[in-house]
């Protein structure tokens, strides 16, 4: 019996369930997931979504922090192989704790498999380089669906270093922010050191600040020490300070797991938090005043960030990168709003302080406040551009280019997606 291609789709969307692609225009109008298939189901699914004018939603390219394959398997593979290899990985696109030796996971992706438009899988060869070029930053959900990736391992040593060191508004913490400004960019390339700026409880003033210097050193604490006191000496990072341990430990200590606890934890797939959250993003090209980040610190005291961040990150070609983060684990549209409107307040106020024109953004922290296409019908170039600048500055216009080529009917679509010329 021959089975029509609507007929196979529905049939699959009956018999598949939870977490690989969703088929859906919106939430509400969100039919069913599909997961565990192959290479030609998915074909099909695309061609028949094609064909009946189905939107396919390829799980993760909505918020970006999570795809297919968790990157813990990855690192739990490359563990289970070799002690001196690793890969740059992290969050969307790859933004990780190697960056500044290694850069972005992908900067790391020497072929991929994928499926386009037309249902075709391709390989690096077969797709060209523009196109292989556009889908290693260009955003999820614009140009196929990528299958899998051919990744590039890095030299890692036998043993790295790791520290946290907490600093409170009272242990001179504005003074180290503003100072680890200058020195972060020009730090050797195997030390990373990012700010997370949060709230805590503060012994004299009550619900303060806590800015922990987080870091990773590609080396042993007797090569990172004199780096420190020759670059940071105002830190005062001491030997005790330090934990050496290897690379996939660290992937533990990062990730907050214990670090002499199973390597296997890397391995679920199982989310560990229903948290609600919403992010932002900005570069930072010159050094934020000692007053600017005071100001930062006073939102800190507002009930909406009891459970927010600020993360300090260095970048190649700024200063560094800001993500804002708030979280929230009540339901309702009455609190989200609250805290959206925080994170907002403080996205505001720090206008003066980072990059214009545009103010950039980085992809992978998808922020719909700074410009959406539309739901439904056409979403011309100009109006793309509003949020497709910031995100990419000049590269928009290529990315446009292969969209248009690859994809001219606009099939591959989300609130942020690439538009195409010709549709």
């Amino acid at each position: 019996m021959r089975i029509s291609c609507f007929s196979y789709l529905l049939l699959l969307l009956v018999l598949s369930s939870s977490s690989w692609s969703a088929l859906a225009d919106n939430h509400e109008e969100f039919i069913q997931c599909l997961s565990h298939m192959s290479e030609s189901e998915v074909q099909l699914v695309i061609l028949c979504a094609k064909k009946t004018g189905m939107h396919i939603r390829v799980r993760g390219a909505g918020h970006d922090y999570e795809a297919g394959s968790t990157i813990g398997e990855l690192y739990y593979r490359i563990a289970e192989k070799s002690k001196t290899l690793g890969f740059p990985a992290g969050f969307g696109g790859g933004y990780g704790v190697m960056l500044r030796k290694y850069g972005l996971a992908a900067d790391n992706i020497v072929d991929a498999r994928l499926i386009d438009a037309n249902g075709r899988i391709l390989d690096r060869a077969s797709m060209g380089e523009d196109l292989f070029w556009a889908i290693r930053g260009g955003g999820g959900n614009s140009f196929g669906l990528v299958l899998a990736w051919k990744i590039k391992l890095v030299d890692v040593p036998e043993i790295v270093t790791v520290f946290t060191l907490d600093k409170t508004l009272e242990q001179n913490a504005t003074k180290l922010v503003h100072r680890w400004q200058y020195v972060a960019p020009r730090f050797h390339k195997d030390l990373f050191i990012r700010i997370l700026v949060s709230r805590l409880n503060s012994s004299n003033q009550g619900d303060g600040n806590n800015q922990p210097f987080n870091s990773i050193f590609l080396g042993g604490t007797d090569r990172l020490l004199p780096i420190m006191q020759e670059n940071f000496p105002e830190l005062g990072l001491r030997r005790e300070d330090c934990i050496e341990m290897s690379w996939i430990e660290s992937i533990m200590y990062f990730a907050g797991f214990p670090i002499d606890g199973p390597l296997d934890v890397l391995l679920s797939r199982v989310q560990l938090s229903t948290r609600y959250f919403k992010a932002k993003s900005d570069y930072v090209y010159q050094p934020i005043p000692e007053g600017g980040l005071e100001g930062i610190w006073r939102f800190f005291f507002e009930d909406e960030a009891q459970s927010s961040q600020v993360i300090l990150s260095p970048y190649a070609g700024n200063l560094y990168k800001i993500q804002h983060l708030v979280y929230w684990d009540e339901e309702g549209e009455e609190v989200a709003e609250r805290h959206i409107s925080w994170i907002r307040r403080l996205y505001s106020y720090m206008a003066p302080f980072v990059s214009k024109l545009p103010r950039a953004a980085y992809v992978n922290y998808r922020d719909l406040d700074i410009g959406m296409n539309n739901k439904k019908g056409h979403t011309s170039y100009v109006q793309a551009k509003v949020w497709g600048i910031k995100y990419f500055k000049n590269n928009f216009d290529r990315l446009v280019h292969v969209k248009t080529k690859v994809d001219p009917s606009n099939f591959f679509w989300n609130e942020q997606s690439i538009p195409s010329l010709t549709w």
